[in-house]
């Protein structure tokens, strides 16, 4: 939100200064005033031009000064149900320190999500696991997956993704996920040949993030390499505002790695990218067995209140 200046009572006329001198230096930013700036810059959109991190509103200023982005660097997974606090616990013997959780959309495979509520939340996050919220909102026209038609983007992009995100921000609040949070928009694969349906998919993505961002949250967005995530270099390139903070693509080669082919050296980076390496895989730990996606992150996590 926009707060309102308040008016400022005029001050006399100030004494004209003294011109300093020329071999006087300019004092440095003190450490605390540089990370603030950083922060900000995240949550707003500010700083990052066309380096991905779009524009959109500010949020309020209570909501900059009591959160920041918090980051993690490391492995992750994902699975369509969040899983029971018993197997969480079991998968603390595996090498991922994160998880990825489905917690909204009317175009999410696993709408049941009997485990996911704001004590798991918090008892998860409590066992030492970083949370990173998906959120599978409307799909792109000309989704590839038949399964995901249903949930077309209709007539107005705009107004729909706004709506959305704020459907996104609520669910999240009402789980713990608290502001400077990141919210990945999970968008499947799309012709991003169909000029008509790219434009109607950019325009939702943009005003999505635009509102998710305008009330205090992180703008994420999750895709496959070749379709979404090249949709939006192509758009950065290009200086197009409200685009996601946060990119994290899909390309299963089985290697994890953060560079990516589409993607420039700038773009979203540092702490702006997650790649998913590998999907589909079945593994066990603590005698407990999951089907999973596999993912390396350098990027916000969820901020979980108390």
């Amino acid at each position: 939100m926009n707060a309102m200046d308040a008016p400022e009572t005029p001050a006399p006329p100030a004494p004209r200064p003294r011109p300093r001198p020329r071999t006087r230096r300019r004092r440095r930013a003190a450490p605390a005033a540089v990370a603030a700036l950083l922060a900000f810059a995240l949550l707003t959109g500010a700083g990052r031009g066309t380096e991905g991190w779009g524009s959109g509103e500010p949020a309020s200023d209570a909501q900059r000064a009591a959160a920041a982005p918090q980051y993690f660097t490391g492995r992750a997974f994902d699975t369509c149900e969040a899983p029971p606090l018993s197997v969480m616990r079991a998968w603390r013997a595996s090498p991922y320190r994160a998880v990825g959780v489905y917690f909204g959309g009317r175009g999410r495979g696993c709408r049941a999500q009997r485990q996911l509520t704001p004590g798991w939340v918090a008892s998860v996050h409590g066992l030492g696991w970083r949370l990173l919220p998906l959120f599978v909102g409307s799909q792109a026209p000309c989704v590839l997956s038949e399964a995901k038609r249903r949930y077309a983007i209709g007539g107005t992009p705009w107004a729909q993704g706004t709506r959305e995100a704020g459907d996104a921000v609520r669910a999240a609040r009402a789980l713990g996920f608290a502001a400077a949070s990141p919210l990945y928009l999970d968008m499947e694969a799309y012709r991003l040949g169909d000029a008509r349906c790219a434009a109607t998919t950019l325009r939702f993505v943009r005003a999505w993030s635009r509102e998710v961002r305008r009330l205090g949250y992180l703008p994420g967005f999750y895709s496959s390499a070749e379709t979404g995530v090249r949709h939006l270099e192509r758009e950065r390139r290009a200086g197009t505002r409200d685009l996601p903070s946060v990119v994290w693509f899909a390309r299963w080669r089985g290697v994890p790695t953060l560079a990516e082919a589409v993607l420039a050296a700038p773009a979203w980076w540092p702490h702006g990218r997650i790649h998913q390496y590998a999907g589909n895989v079945s593994e066990a730990y603590g005698g407990r067995r999951l089907l999973i996606d596999r993912s390396l992150v350098d990027a916000p996590v969820a901020r979980v209140r108390p």
